[in-house]
């Protein structure tokens, strides 16, 4: 691991505008095997912040750290070498729909050689008991719950043994059932792969359960960065009330 560069993931001062600024001097870390949660109101950046770390933006200043390279100038050849460590559950699942769920996930496994086809099945087999959708492998996405279909995103994306995911609102159009058991398999993963992850989210109990930090983005500043558990402590105004928020909504 590079001194000058200790954390898995992190922005140094980044800064990016579109028609009006969206990260204004964003500074967090993520260490590896860590989950840190992304919170905020809508437009305030975390979708823009996922696609910094993955490399389809890059900042207007500062430094975007990946895998312990800063991979701020990277060309496309060097950036597709850290996708292949770090890759993303998006909020739509993504999915292939001409496909079936056995086959959405082998299409990650198809991409290395280190397998052979008897292989490549078992490996299919056991993501998909992992994520607990062991039954529905001839399935195809147009048959599965929004919830499911992000299980199947998942299993997809640990096929290409990544050491990081990030995944966007993977609870956002879910039942309160499926949102637990997305957690739950969200921890799963963390303690049995050691993965480090990044969760972009409105749901905090998601972010109770699974994360270790929380970074909070207001107007584009990163206003918290910190223990999930010392949140609640913080005498933000914003903070409160977005906490405040929560807790009427569940009531």
């Amino acid at each position: 691991m590079p001194e000058e560069f200790p954390h898995y993931i992190e922005f140094r001062h980044v800064y990016k505008t579109f028609d009006k600024p969206v990260l204004v001097d964003s500074n967090f870390a993520v260490d590896a095997g860590q989950t840190v949660a992304i919170i905020g109101r809508s437009g305030v950046g975390k979708s823009v912040t996922l696609a910094h770390i993955m490399g389809f933006l890059k900042p207007d200043q500062g430094r975007v750290i990946v895998s312990h390279e800063d991979i701020t100038d990277f060309g496309e050849s060097d950036l597709r070498r850290i996708r292949r460590k770090v890759t993303m559950v998006f909020q739509s699942g993504a999915l292939f729909d001409s496909m079936t769920v056995a086959e959405n996930v082998l299409f990650s496994l198809e991409l290395r050689e280190d397998y052979d086809v008897q292989n490549k099945e078992d490996v299919v087999n056991g993501l998909l008991k992992m994520v607990d959708i062991y039954e529905a492998p001839d399935a195809y996405p147009a048959d599965l719950s929004t919830g499911y279909k992000r299980a199947v995103a998942i299993a997809r994306a640990l096929a290409a043994q990544p050491q990081c995911i990030l995944y966007d609102e993977p609870t956002t159009m879910v039942d309160p059932i499926m949102s637990d058991h997305l957690a739950d398999l969200m921890l799963r993963l963390k303690r049995q792969l050691k993965l480090t992850s990044v969760v972009v989210t409105h749901d905090l109990d998601l972010m109770y359960r699974a994360a270790d930090h929380v970074v909070f983005l207001h107007q584009g500043h990163v206003i918290y960065f910190g223990p999930t558990k010392e949140l609640e402590k913080s005498g933000h105004p914003h903070i409160q009330e977005f906490l405040a928020l929560d807790r009427v909504e569940k009531a």
